[in-house]
């Protein structure tokens, strides 16, 4: 049996922005390039249209690395940006006049406000999944969202692994359990009841293996068939 990935909730970030000179004029044919240790296949590139705007989509989770390069202009480098699934991180350049090989770097904290995408959704990182005691599965992670309710074979919550990994569904804002989803890096293996949805499911997850927890609650994009919960595990 083949197993094809359907459309699915994003697995992937973007970074995208508007480069302008020190007087705030935009600046077309700018070359943007977005590196990080966790892409394969090496750097992205894009180059800024007409307006100075530019998008690198398909970027996987990790902290990137972009940079920006004009012939007569400074080098402009803006480092640390931590990319989440379904995240936009908006990177702003500021190129000064100069010679190329001169480079300023700006670090500092990330964006944390993604001012493009407006599906809601709760991200939950290695570290995050790591440090909170909840029961290491599906089920324990979607309820660390507000206003999630849990029905799990065994017990309708699970505190701290006390009902553990196992069949159940999960419902928010009124939605039904035939509504929801449940994904690992977007490939659906939930048990389709109803009308095709369902957060229902007999696959177990080694939690070690996730880098990521992706729990979307409402305004997702038409590549989730359904509307109730989805949650997406990021390996």
């Amino acid at each position: 049996m083949l197993a094809i990935p359907a459309a699915a909730m994003a697995q992937t970030g973007s970074v995208a922005g508007e480069v302008a000179d020190e007087t705030g004029g935009v600046l077309p044919g700018v070359t943007v390039e977005a590196t990080s240790e966790q892409l394969i296949g090496g750097a992205r590139v894009t180059v800024t249209d007409g307006s100075g705007l530019y998008t690198i989509e398909a970027l996987v989770p990790g902290t990137y690395t972009v940079t920006f390069t004009l012939p007569g202009f400074s080098t402009f480098v803006r480092d640390g940006v931590e990319l989440q699934s379904g995240f936009t991180a908006n990177v702003d350049g500021v190129l000064a006049v100069g010679s190329i090989e001169e480079t300023i770097t700006v670090s500092g904290a990330a964006p944390i406000i993604d001012v493009q995408n407006v599906v809601t959704q709760q991200n939950l990182s290695r570290d995050a999944l790591d440090i909170l005691p909840t029961g290491k599965t599906y089920w324990g992670y979607a309820a660390l969202t507000v206003g999630m309710t849990t029905n799990i074979a065994g017990g309708g919550h699970d505190v701290g692994g006390s009902v553990g990994e196992g069949w159940g569904h999960v419902e928010i804002h009124g939605s039904a359990a035939s509504d929801g989803s449940v994904e690992w890096d977007g490939m659906s293996f939930n048990n389709n009841i109803s009308d095709g949805g369902g957060s229902s499911k007999q696959f177990f997850m080694n939690q070690a293996a996730i880098q990521e927890i992706v729990v979307s609650t409402a305004n997702m994009s038409s590549e989730q068939p359904f509307g109730g919960v989805g949650i997406n595990a990021i390996p």
